[in-house]
């Protein structure tokens, strides 16, 4: 197996995927939630995304293949819910990610009943944003791997 370059603690990436890259929509009304994101991801090959509200997300979301989207939870209008509902129907879709300073049991359960891959408290840390969105990337390719042999199974190739 080959690694991706610039991932801490690096995940073992399929020799398929090494002309990819990861992928990250951040999501927040907040600029200091983009800044540290990318104060944790910057020094990697990760592509990242900003938006800072539901109707931009959604823009973003068609023009690019987005693997991982970290959400604010309050995103106001809306909240996580509103662009998790637009996630699931996507043919890709990708590991969604709540964030909030207030990320208690009840949120956990909330978000991950919805559908959401995790939940990560604010401020940001940097090795639970690396595992989170490591671990999103791996359901999301995973995924997006099975479909493919679903397809090709499909056409006898």
């Amino acid at each position: 197996m080959r690694m991706h370059p610039g991932i801490e603690n690096k995940l073992p990436i399929p020799v398929t995927y090494i002309t990819g890259v990861l992928t990250v929509l951040s999501v927040s009304p907040l600029d200091e939630d983009h800044s540290s994101l990318k104060a944790v991801v910057g020094h990697s090959s990760w592509r990242l995304f900003e938006a800072h509200n539901l109707s931009s997300s959604l823009e973003l979301l068609q023009k690019h293949d987005v693997s991982v989207v970290l959400c604010e939870r309050d995103l106001l209008p809306g909240t996580y819910i509103d662009l998790l509902e637009h996630i699931i129907a996507k043919p890709n879709a990708p590991s969604l990610i709540v964030a909030s300073r207030l990320a208690d049991d009840r949120l956990w359960a909330e978000a991950l009943n919805l559908g959401a891959w995790d939940v990560l408290a604010k401020p940001f840390h940097r090795s639970e944003v690396l595992r989170s969105v490591k671990s999103g990337w791996q359901r999301w390719h995973d995924q997006s791997e099975g479909r493919n042999r679903q397809k090709m199974t499909a056409t006898g190739t």
